[in-house]
C-alpha cells in the first residue's frame, strides 16, 4: 500500500507530494488543481512496463496527433506529460512512492518511474544520427529500463506503444481507473466475466440493489441486440416482481456508474482502484450506500483507494463511514490539492469526522 506519493515535473506539477496515505483516499480541490493528474501518476507508477494504459489516457485528453508515418497513424503528444507541455534533450519527469509491505510490517520500499527525453547515437544507412529518444525506467525492478524513438514531430509512435508489451500476469499489482465518463460497455464485460460464478457476483448484484432494491439478477449478454445499440449496452438486469430482460441501460446513471465502481473494485484485488469524480451519476441519498460499499470491499479484497470530487455530499457521506470506524494507520484520509502547494493538505479519519460535524468545509 502507498504510504506516500512524491511527483516531480509531471503534467502541472514541478514538485508535489502525497503523505500519511490510508487505505480510502479521497482527493478534493479546486479544478484545474491536478487531481485528475495525480490518479494518472499513480497508475503511470503501477504501470510495470504495460504502455497501453498510457496510450488510453492520453487518447483521452486529445493528447495526440497525425503522424507522418505511412498509413495515416496517430502519435501521442508526450509533451504534455511534462512540466510546461515541452520536450527537449535533458527533459525528465518522476514519479516516487514509499509502499508498506503488508507481509512484513514497518518494512517500507522504495519504487518509482523516471521518464527523460535524451539524445542517442543512431546507425542508419551508414550515416550516424542523432535523434531524440524516451528513456523509461521503473525503479525497484531490476533497474528496468525501455528506449522509444520519437518521431519527427516528437511524438510516440502507437505502433512503439503495441510492440512494448509486456505479460503482466505474474505482477503484484493490479490497478483499476474509472473516469468521470465511466467504463465502457466492452471493459465492463470483460471485468464482469471475471467475476461470474465467483464469490464476487453476488456483490455486484448487492450493489446495484442498494439503488434499485427490486433488482434480482443481472448478466452479460451477447447478443447484438444488447449489446451493441448504445454505451450502456451489453448487460440485462431481471427485476424481483418480473420476468423480462430489461436492458441496464433503461436503468439510469447511477445503475451503471454504481456496476462499473463494483466492477472495477472487485478486479483490482490486493491492488489499487483510481476514480475520477467519483459521485458522477449518483444522488445524493445514494452516496453513504457507495462508500460504506467501496469501504468493505478495500478492506476485504486489500484494495487501495483514491478518488476525486468537488461535491461537499460526497465528503461528507465518507465522514459517516470514518465515524464508525476506528482511527488507523491504514484508514480513511481527505488530501485537498491546492494550486502552487508542494503539498496536500491531509485530513485524517478523526479529523474528517470533526469538520463534517462542526461544518467546516475542507473542499
Amino acid at each position: 500500500m502507498l504510504k506516500s506519493l512524491r511527483i516531480e515535473n509531471f503534467r502541472c506539477f514541478r514538485m508535489f507530494e502525497l503523505q500519511q496515505l490510508g487505505k480510502l483516499n479521497l482527493l478534493v480541490g479546486t479544478n484545474n488543481s491536478g487531481k485528475t493528474s495525480i490518479l494518472e501518476a499513480i497508475q503511470l507508477l503501477n504501470s510495470h512496463s504495460n504502455l497501453e494504459l498510457l496510450r488510453e489516457v492520453m487518447i483521452g485528453r486529445g493528447e495526440c496527433m497525425l503522424s507522418d508515418e505511412q498509413g495515416n497513424g496517430r502519435e501521442l503528444d508526450i509533451r504534455h506529460l511534462f512540466y510546461g507541455h515541452r520536450i527537449d534533450a535533458g527533459r525528465r519527469f518522476s514519479i516516487l512512492g514509499i509502499d508498506s509491505n503488508n507481509e512484513n510490517e514497518g518494512i517500507n520500499k522504495n519504487e518509482g518511474i523516471v521518464v527523460s527525453v535524451k539524445h542517442e547515437e543512431q546507425l542508419r544507412l551508414f550515416e550516424e544520427l542523432r535523434e531524440l529518444v524516451l528513456v523509461i525506467e521503473w525503479l525497484g525492478q531490476e533497474d528496468e529500463s525501455i528506449h522509444i524513438p520519437l518521431s519527427s514531430k516528437e511524438g510516440l509512435s502507437l505502433n512503439h506503444v503495441r510492440r512494448i508489451r509486456r505479460d503482466l500476469k505474474n505482477s503484484d499489482s493490479r490497478t483499476q481507473f474509472v473516469t468521470s465518463s465511466s467504463l465502457t460497455s466492452e471493459k465492463m464485460i470483460e471485468l464482469f466475466d471475471q467475476v461470474v460464478l465467483t464469490p464476487e457476483e453476488a456483490l455486484v448484484t448487492e450493489a446495484l440493489q442498494t439503488i434499485e432494491p427490486s433488482i434480482d439478477r443481472i448478466a452479460s449478454v451477447g447478443s447484438d441486440k444488447y449489446r451493441y445499440t448504445g454505451t450502456r449496452s451489453g448487460f440485462v438486469v431481471r427485476l424481483a416482481d418480473g420476468d423480462q430482460r430489461i436492458p441496464i441501460g433503461s436503468m439510469g446513471d447511477g445503475i451503471w456508474r454504481m456496476l462499473g465502481l463494483t466492477l472495477a473494485i472487485v478486479n483490482a484485488r490486493n491492488g489499487i482502484l483510481l476514480v475520477d469524480e467519483i459521485d458522477t451519476g449518483l444522488h445524493f441519498s445514494a452516496m453513504s450506500d457507495m462508500w460504506k460499499l467501496i469501504w468493505e470491499a478495500a478492506k476485504r479484497l486489500n484494495v487501495q483507494v483514491f478518488a476525486t470530487t468537488h461535491n461537499s455530499d460526497c465528503w461528507m457521506s465518507l465522514a459517516e463511514i470514518a465515524s464508525n470506524e476506528d482511527p488507523s494507520e491504514e484508514g480513511i484520509t481527505i488530501q485537498r490539492i491546492e494550486k502552487g502547494k508542494q503539498n496536500s493538505i491531509v485530513f485524517t479519519e478523526r479529523q474528517v469526522v470533526i469538520a463534517a460535524e462542526r461544518g467546516i468545509e475542507v473542499r
